[in-house]
């Protein structure tokens, strides 16, 4: 991927190779490295690994599956039912700080949905959304319900998707359930359960554990380490 990427504007020769390019990138996502210290691990300037490591992920990132297209390659093997959740990335303060404060968790973050299979394999990853937005829109935004619906498929989520809709089933609400419902609801977790693995794979990529560039480029990052986590497990 490294190797098609243009030469930066105005730039007589590349500091770094493409392959010392591409493990400067990895070692970034991987680590989650300031600029300034994975810079200094390749002699690099802190200005040329910011513009190497930009300019490179956004190539896996385009190469991410869209919803539909996800969707159907999930149905291929025998898929019927899906695992959706949200997850909050932190990220630095921002100036206009109020709509990426997330009030459950009381820190600046942007909200990423992410669809898996039920044991736990990653299929599709959002764009970023501020971290004030609450899963249900979030969902809503990115027509998770409605494409989830056109394909034919189940989605298991928390409580915070209830009135998705019908193809996205919520655990049964109330306290005094009879035993049947508090059955179903057991049930619905540990349908559940192995899907959070996917949540897990995302942030061994340590980058999505405290971001410090532009809260923009959240979705872009996260798409980057969908295709790269895939390629890892041989997914594509």
């Amino acid at each position: 991927m490294a190797a098609s990427a243009p030469p930066p504007v105005g730039s007589r020769r590349r500091a770094l190779t493409c392959g010392r390019q591409a493990l400067l990138v990895l070692v970034h996502l991987r680590t989650g490295a300031p600029f300034t210290q994975a810079g200094a691990g390749f002699a690099v300037s802190t200005s040329t690994a910011w513009r190497y490591v930009h300019e490179a992920v956004d190539l896996p990132a385009v190469r991410a599956p869209k919803l539909d297209r996800a969707l159907r390659a999930a149905r291929e093997p025998g898929e019927r039912a899906l695992f959706l959740d949200g997850t909050l990335i932190p990220i630095d303060r921002v100036a206009a700080e109020r709509p990426f404060f997330s009030g459950r968790h009381r820190r600046h973050r942007m909200n990423l949905q992410v669809l898996a299979t039920l044991n736990g394999r990653l299929i599709w990853v959002s764009g970023a959304l501020p971290g004030s937005v609450h899963d249900l829109r979030a969902a809503r935004i990115w027509d998770i319900p409605w494409a989830v619906a056109r394909a034919g498929l189940l989605t298991l989520a928390d409580k915070g998707y209830r009135g998705a809709g019908e193809p996205v089933l919520t655990p049964c609400k109330g306290r005094a359930k009879p035993e049947v419902l508090k059955d179903a609801n057991r049930a619905h977790a540990r349908l559940r359960s192995p899907g959070e693995r996917a949540i897990a794979q995302l942030k061994t990529w340590r980058i999505l554990r405290q971001l410090r560039c532009c809260p923009h480029r959240t979705g872009h990052i996260a798409k980057a380490v969908l295709v790269l986590q895939a390629r890892e497990t041989h997914a594509y």
